[in-house]
């Protein structure tokens, strides 16, 4: 993996988080280039990580072996149409991070018989805690695979779907899954308060059973649903909550929330296309 040269167009938070992991699982800087239209980011990630960057993004696709699509989707067809001509002539891996649009969009917008991964990180990858969903197009050799997937690993797991239509239910899961944790830990905070807690108090003993509950589900062999049916004794106080929330629907509302994430994302991957 390591011989290959990567550049991130238009490298944001996410483009950095995955410079970042490569960086620390000891990636040569000196292969990797970062492009953005603001010279002082550009500056800043120069001067963390020691990798070469540059504002000249045709230049930046003739010299790389993978090109990692970090702009906004709505920037994306803009750019799309910058690099198409250096695309068909040099043919490097593309790798998109941006979300709603299909490997297929963006292979036709690059010109066509272009080798594309799409991915979907979520914002845990900041901390090297992410998790990614990858969809390959059939012009993407098992090699390029295999380093797409190394590359993603650098931020968490990584995991393949063999259909692209399911990258819609990756964003409806873990896409957009981290809000839906925000979620709950507000809600749970709120709760400790209504029963008396101080804010402080109530907030320090979500934030730590939800560390604690997420390290017991992701370091144990053990499926979450026994986990929670060892913590819950029959006629004791969690079983009462586990049963307002059953009552209240809990496990239908995800159902519908994760279906309608995924609903919309494919409304937006149709509106980017057009």
């Amino acid at each position: 993996m390591q011989n290959a040269t990567l550049a991130f167009l238009g490298a944001g938070n996410m483009c950095g988080s995955i410079i970042g992991g490569l960086i620390a699982e000891g990636y040569p800087p000196e292969q990797i280039t970062a492009t953005r239209r603001s010279e002082a980011p550009l500056k800043e990630m120069q001067a963390q990580w020691d990798i070469q960057v540059s504002s000249d993004n045709i230049a930046t696709v003739a010299s790389h072996d993978v090109i990692i699509l970090g702009v906004k989707p709505q920037m994306m067809k803009e750019l799309c149409d910058q690099i198409r001509d250096q695309v068909q002539a040099s043919k490097p891996l593309i790798i998109s991070v941006a979300a709603g649009l299909t490997a297929e969009t963006l292979e036709r917008w690059l010109g066509g018989d272009v080798a594309v991964i799409r991915t979907m990180p979520n914002t845990p990858s900041l901390l090297r805690c992410g998790a990614t969903g990858l969809f390959a197009n059939n012009k993407v050799s098992e090699s390029q695979k295999a380093l797409a997937e190394s590359m993603m690993q650098a931020t968490g797991i990584a995991l393949w779907v063999d259909k692209e239509e399911l990258m819609e239910a990756v964003t409806g899961v873990s896409g957009s899954g981290p809000a839906y944790f925000f979620l709950m830990m507000e809600a749970m905070q709120q709760a400790g308060e209504s029963v008396g807690l101080t804010p402080e108090v109530a907030r320090q003993l979500t934030l730590q059973t939800a560390l604690g509950a997420a390290r017991m589900a992701t370091e144990s062999d053990v499926e979450p649903a026994e986990l929670r049916r060892r913590v819950t004794s029959p006629g004791g106080t969690t079983e009462q909550a586990i049963r307002t929330f059953n009552e209240g629907g809990l496990t239908e509302l995800f159902e519908k929330a994760v279906k309608a994430s995924a609903n919309r994302g494919k409304e937006l991957a149709e509106l980017l296309d057009q």
